[in-house]
């Protein structure tokens, strides 16, 4: 593995006092709207500013909920900068942010922690790496990493005390509750579908990151094969269930619908069906951040569950570029534990 990165300081974690949370919420890109819901959920919102927003869908999910509940307590979003310095005017007045930055690094030594809100996993190393070098506490938005090189530099950092969180929201989807609790009326499991929008590169993680929730580790191999506008990825775990993922770039109308099967029985649920669970998986992911930055970067699971779901997409993109060749996972994931 490269020892060139440098690594990062290793800064205490923040006092515990009466002042929140300071975070900067950093970039933005077409089709994202987390810099705005972000920032609302911790801050709160101005309505009339968000209404007028581009994201409809943000407006109406956080007007779903109690005004008075919109924030997260003894946290706020301080700074903001986005890729168009025009956006983060918006974004600042819609989400009740005091201070607008010319440059991300200009954040570094005002607050206590960085979101890296953008979901190209192809630009993550490159936009992370200031504030880990800084000591920074980062969240890197899905897909954390979607190239073997940018993958082993995540983990060489997290190696040497760098405090990095990334996940889907899905994980953190109500729908999938009842399933982690108790699945004993399927029989013993055999098949999994979750319908997916978007692409495999930035979307294919919000499929299966609930997967990956409910067998664990251990998946064996990935299959992608590619059509115009739509992806799907069969996958293999070592429990022998299998996996599919069909992505529709236009199939906004069902993502998020999930599908297991077994030898007793099948179901099926909506990842974040309403306006109200979709929320709701957004801030339980943000409190887990907040909570990850307070208690000094205690992972609230494992590190090593992100890297192999990073291998599994990073295999997917490997089969696609390869005409739909079968991919061992160990083929990434030997790579970054040599």
């Amino acid at each position: 593995m490269s020892t060139k990165h440098p690594a990062p300081k290793k800064d205490p974690a923040p006092a515990k006092s009466d002042k929140p949370l300071r975070f900067a919420m950093l970039g933005m890109v077409a089709g994202n709207g987390h810099p705005y819901s972000w920032s609302a959920i911790i801050n709160s919102y101005d309505k009339a500013a968000m209404a007028v927003g581009p994201y409809a869908g943000i407006a109406r999910y956080l007007g779903g909920e109690p005004f008075e509940s919109v924030r997260v307590p003894g946290a706020q979003v301080t700074h903001i900068w986005t890729d168009d310095p025009k956006d983060a005017v918006l974004v600042a007045k819609a989400s009740l942010i005091p201070h607008v930055v010319k440059k991300p690094e200009d954040v570094i030594g005002h607050v206590d922690a960085v979101f890296v809100a953008t979901d190209d996993g192809f630009e993550h190393v490159r936009r992370a790496r200031p504030f880990i070098e800084a000591g920074l506490p980062v969240f890197v938005d899905k897909p954390m990493a979607l190239t073997l090189p940018d993958l082993q530099t995540f983990v060489s950092w997290k190696k040497a005390g760098a405090r990095i969180l990334s996940s889907s929201a899905m994980r953190y989807a109500m729908e999938l509750e009842p399933l982690m609790k108790d699945r004993s009326a399927l029989g013993e499991l055999r098949w999994i579908s979750v319908q997916m929008a978007k692409a495999w590169d930035n979307y294919g993680i919000h499929a299966f990151e609930p997967v990956f929730c409910l067998l664990g580790p251990g998946f064996v191999s990935v299959r992608l094969e590619s059509q115009p506008k739509f992806d799907i990825a069969h996958i293999i775990h070592r429990s022998g269930v299998q996996i599919n993922i069909p992505v529709m770039y236009d199939g906004g109308a069902t993502w998020g619908t999930m599908h297991l099967a077994g030898t007793a029985g099948q179901t099926e649920v909506r990842l974040s069906g309403t306006d109200h669970t979709y929320y709701t998986s957004f801030r339980r992911q943000i409190v887990s951040f907040v909570e990850f930055v307070r208690n000094g970067g205690v992972d609230p699971y494992p590190f090593s569950e992100t890297v192999e779901m990073m291998a599994v997409l990073i295999a997917g993109l490997r089969s696609r570029a390869e005409g739909g060749r079968r991919v061992d996972v160990a083929e990434i994931l030997s790579r970054i534990h040599s």
